[in-house]
């Protein structure tokens, strides 16, 4: 009998335990909220031949990210997709670069509409202060600009979020 009452005091406190434990993980989550500018670099289109507007391409695009927090960023945004008349799945991955030389790195699988918003993507990789890093971005506002001539391609203004956790240290 006292054997049993030993497990189930031990069961009682390991689920205490979890339940502490899973509440200290959810409350370090940080969101980090930002307005972000983006621009083709390079960007190579080409028509299907199908129908009207149905293009394959791909681009590279430099964005400029500015934190509530202060923090800013500098990224590289690699991207394929295919679309007709603007709208269309596209893959991204984005490296973001901060001051201090840490990274993250984000991967996006969406569907485009002409300027619509409201992806979430999956933060792939850190390095630095965020190695170890797991978490989303969210784009919850965006807008293209029409390509002026000399541009590779539409300029882009975007806002979100970053929500992730790090490993406790």
């Amino acid at each position: 009998m006292a054997a049993r009452k030993q497990i189930l005091v031990f069961l009682a406190i390991l689920v205490i335990s979890v339940c502490l434990f899973g509440s200290v993980i959810q409350a370090g989550a940080e969101t980090w909220n930002y307005k972000a500018y983006s621009w083709v670099i390079k960007g190579d289109v080409y028509p299907v031949g199908d129908k009207e507007g149905h293009i394959v391409g791909s681009t590279v695009r430099g964005t400029f990210y500015a934190f509530e927090n202060g923090e800013i960023a500098t990224a590289t945004v690699v991207g394929t997709f295919d679309f007709v008349d603007r709208t269309g799945p596209f893959v991204n991955y984005v490296t973001m670069n901060f001051e201090d030389g840490s990274i993250i790195m984000i991967k996006t699988q969406a569907t485009f509409s002409g300027g619509s918003s409201g992806w979430t993507s999956e933060i792939i990789k850190g390095t630095g202060r965020f190695n170890g890093i797991k978490g989303t971005q969210k784009t919850t506002k965006s807008k293209l600009y029409p390509i002026e001539k000399g541009e590779a391609g539409a300029k882009w203004v975007g806002e979100g979020n970053l929500t992730f956790t790090l490993p406790s240290k």
